[in-house]
C-alpha cells in the first residue's frame, strides 16, 4: 500500500497523514449514516434512572461507532506497512481486536433497539466474549508477535508475569506458549478498559475527546518505540474521534454506542500490551479507570450500608447532580485527560532515556 513506500521516508508525516484522512472519512461518512439512522428510526434508548435531563435524547441516532471503526480500517489499509512480519503482526492484531470487539458492540446496540430498552447483551454474554477476545489476542502476541508475558513498571525491574506458562509442541519447531497468569492479567485490562471507555460514554463528547487524547499519546509512544504501524494505528483512531466530535459535541447529533465505546476501549489495552506500556497505559487512561472504580466503589458501599458515596455514578453524572452543566463536565474531564496523558507519557519518554 501507500504506506510501505512512504513510511520509510517520511513517517512523520504518514502518522499526522493518517490522522487527518480517518478525521475526513468520517466526517463525510457520518451524516449519510446519521440520516440513514433517522430514516431507519434506529435511535439511543435512554436509561430511566439516569438524569432526568437525558431523557430529551432519547432517539437520538445511535451506533456511530461503526463510522469511526470503518474510517480507521480503511485508514489503516491505506498507510500500513505489511512488508515486514514483524510490524505487519502487531497492526493485524490490534485491528482484528477492535473490529470483532466492535462487531460485539453492534449486537449489543442493535439488541436495544429492537429490545426499546437501555440494556443490551446480558452481561455474561459480554464476558465471554470479551475472555475469548482477549486470550486469542494474548496467545498470538506472546507466540507470533514476540511480546514476552512481564509487565513494565517505570523506574521499576519488569513483573514476569510468565512464571506459569505451559508450552505444547506441535512438532516441526511450533510451539505455543500460554503464560497463564500474564492471560489473565491481559484479560483483564482488555475487559476493563472495554467496560471503563463505555461507562465514560455518558455524556456528549466526553468519550470521543478522552479516547481521542489519549490515542494521541499512544501514537506518540508507539513512535518512539520504532513502532510505526501501531503509530498509524493509534493517529487513525484520534482523527476518527476529531471527525466523530463534530457531530457528536453538546447537543450530539449521534452517539457511538458500545460498537464504538467497547472497540476503543479494548483498542486502547491492545495497544499498551503491544507497546509494553500496561501500567502507563493506567496514568494515560486514568479518566477512564476512575470513571470505573467510582461504579465500583458505588455499587460495594450501598450494598454494605445501603448508602451511596457518589450522588449518581458513573462520576461524571456526580457532578451533573450537583448543578454542572453538561459541557462543563465534559470539558474538565478533557482537561484532566489531557494532563494524565501528558503526565504518562512524560513518566514514559524519563524511563525511556
Amino acid at each position: 500500500m501507500f504506506g510501505e513506500t512512504v513510511l520509510a521516508q517520511y513517517p512523520t508525516f504518514l502518522v499526522f497523514l493518517a490522522i487527518f484522512i480517518a478525521m475526513a472519512l468520517t466526517m463525510l461518512i457520518l451524516p449519510l449514516w446519521i440520516r440513514l439512522l433517522k430514516v431507519r428510526q434506529i435511535g439511543q434508548q435512554i436509561r430511566a434512572d439516569g438524569p432526568q435531563h437525558h431523557l430529551v435524547k432519547q432517539g437520538t441516532p445511535t451506533m456511530g461507532g461503526v463510522v469511526l471503526l470503518v474510517a480507521v480500517v480503511i485508514t489503516v489499509m491505506l498507510f500500513g506497512q505489511y512488508n515486514e512480519p514483524s510490524g505487519m503482526v502487531p497492526l493485524l492484531l490490534v485491528t482484528l481486536v477492535t473490529v470483532l470487539t466492535g462487531a460485539m458492540g453492534l449486537v449489543d446496540d442493535m439488541s436495544k433497539v429492537i429490545k426499546e430498552r437501555s440494556l443490551g447483551l446480558r452481561p455474561n454474554a459480554k464476558m465471554i466474549c470479551l475472555t475469548l477476545i482477549s486470550v486469542v489476542f494474548c496467545l498470538a502476541a506472546v507466540n507470533l508477535a514476540g511480546i514476552e508475558p512481564t509487565i513494565t513498571i517505570p523506574f521499576f525491574e519488569p513483573i514476569d508475569l510468565g512464571v506459569l506458562t505451559t508450552s505444547i509442541d506441535f512438532g516441526q519447531g511450533i510451539v505455543l506458549r500460554i503464560p497463564w497468569v500474564y492471560m489473565f492479567f491481559v484479560f483483564m485490562l482488555m475487559a476493563g478498559m472495554s467496560n471503563a471507555v463505555n461507562l465514560v460514554d455518558g455524556l456528549d463528547g466526553l468519550a470521543g475527546g478522552a479516547v481521542m487524547l489519549a490515542m494521541l499519546v499512544m501514537a506518540a509512544i508507539a513512535y518512539r518505540t520504532d513502532q510505526l504501524n501501531l503509530a498509524l494505528f493509534a493517529a487513525a483512531v484520534t482523527g476518527a474521534c476529531v471527525g466523530f466530535l463534530w457531530f457528536n459535541a453538546f447537543p450530539a447529533s449521534i452517539f457511538m454506542g458500545d460498537t464504538g465505546s467497547l472497540a476503543l476501549g479494548a483498542a486502547f489495552a491492545a495497544l499498551a500490551v503491544l507497546t509494553k506500556t500496561e501500567v502507563v497505559s493506567l496514568v494515560v487512561g486514568g479518566l477512564f479507570v476512575v470513571e470505573a472504580l467510582s461504579v465500583i466503589a458505588q455499587v460495594a458501599y450501598y450494598k454494605l450500608t445501603r448508602k451511596r458515596i457518589f450522588l449518581m455514578a458513573p462520576l461524571h453524572h456526580h457532578f451533573e447532580q450537583k448543578g454542572w452543566s453538561e459541557i462543563k463536565v465534559v470539558i474538565r474531564f478533557w482537561i484532566i485527560t489531557a494532563i494524565l496523558a501528558a503526565l504518562g507519557f512524560a513518566l514514559f519518554f524519563a524511563q525511556s532515556l
